[in-house]
């Protein structure tokens, strides 16, 4: 069972929603970042629409983190060395808690702490994923497995493999991957070149073969098949 399926499993019994009393809700359009995460950690549940976590350093230098969408929730730090912002890539939703307040909720709600713990987990286990990638990994290594991640997550089966409506630009997928927006569609060429994946526009992906795509990940182990059942 893949990652996101086993978080599902574990996330049944709570619903991030219910716990809306101790959030601030926010809307925002594409390109609108949320406001009052930058004084205290924050849990910023995505409760519809998807965004970017974006770091910021000195002299303007930026980071895209990760990505986040309906139904992730994101801890945004506060005061801390570097600057977090979370930027909505098209019309979102979301609840935006006190990092105390839910952990405390957390304490006497069981099913709230897992869930928190499962999320936790998972997203350490991006971050060490992401610091392999960025530090070791091929341009097309760090490309094909950009585009597995996103349709573990957010694809849907289709009829010629798993489709993928990506909402972020070319930009933010260069940003992510420490590559440049040419290099991000070259090696998109080459995918479609194999046969790998097709491209629609310039959101729409659509992987032909995963487990081939799997294999130019650089992956020491490749997943197994329950990995791409979406």
């Amino acid at each position: 069972m893949p990652a996101t399926s086993r978080l599902a499993a574990d996330d049944a019994r709570c619903d991030f929603a219910d716990y809306e009393a101790l959030a601030r809700p926010a809307t925002l359009a594409a390109g609108e970042a949320a406001r009052g995460c930058d004084r205290d950690d924050r849990f910023v549940f995505v409760r519809r629409g998807a965004t970017k976590l974006v770091a910021s350093a000195s002299h303007g230098r930026e980071q895209i983190l990760g990505f986040h969408f309906a139904g992730d929730i994101a801890p945004v730090p506060g005061r801390s060395h570097h600057v977090y912002t979370l930027v909505a890539l098209q019309p979102t939703l979301l609840l935006i808690f006190p990092a105390a307040d839910l952990l405390e909720a957390a304490q006497a709600e069981p099913r709230l702490s897992g869930a928190l713990l499962a999320r936790a987990l998972l997203a350490l286990g991006r971050c060490r994923e992401k610091t392999i990638t960025l530090g070791r990994k091929t341009a097309q290594e760090r490309l094909a497995d950009f585009l597995l991640s996103m349709a573990v997550r957010i694809g849907t089966p289709d009829a010629g493999g798993l489709a993928i409506d990506l909402p972020m630009s070319r930009r933010d997928i260069a940003d992510s991957l420490g590559l440049t927006i040419e290099t991000v569609s070259r090696q998109l060429g080459e995918l479609r070149a194999a046969g790998l994946i097709a491209t629609e526009g310039r959101s729409g992906i659509l992987i032909h073969r995963p487990q081939e795509l799997a294999r130019r990940c650089g992956y020491l182990r490749e997943p197994g098949a329950d990995f791409f059942q979406i």
